[in-house]
């Protein structure tokens, strides 16, 4: 009898977890397809607010103030030139910091439209 109670009990857990891993299952891929729903609207939302600039300006200012001495900003402008440039600069005496942080305030000064015009329009590479 206690043999029949302990198999019976034991089918009862095996019957529980499989509804448990059936449960999470579901419900890991409804969060699988959320997170993709919410990257493909962000992705939308991004490429709509990059066209006329405005998102570049605050990245390109922000990543050329905390670490533009990488010339992260002047790639992101499509600068290539510029970017490695930027830093040849920093490596061999240091001023490519300072140019970025001057350039990271000045994007960030500009209106959206003065910045999409001159930067990204205008391909202005330094100042």
């Amino acid at each position: 009898m206690a043999d029949e109670t302990n198999k019976n009990f034991g089918d009862d857990l095996k019957d529980d977890a499989k509804d448990f891993a059936k449960e999470a299952k579901q419900t890991a891929n409804e969060f699988a397809n959320d997170a993709k729903e919410a990257a493909n609207e962000f992705k939308e939302s991004w490429n709509e607010s990059t066209n006329n600039g405005e998102n570049k300006k605050l990245i390109c200012g922000i990543l050329a103030i905390v670490i533009g001495w990488t010339g992260v900003h002047k790639f992101m402008l499509g600068y290539t030139k510029e970017g490695i440039l930027q830093i040849l600069l920093t490596i061999l005496c240091g001023v490519g910091a300072i140019i970025a942080l001057i350039e990271g305030i000045i994007y960030l000064t500009k209106t959206d439209e003065e910045f999409y015009q001159t930067y990204q329009v205008g391909h202005k590479g330094w100042f």
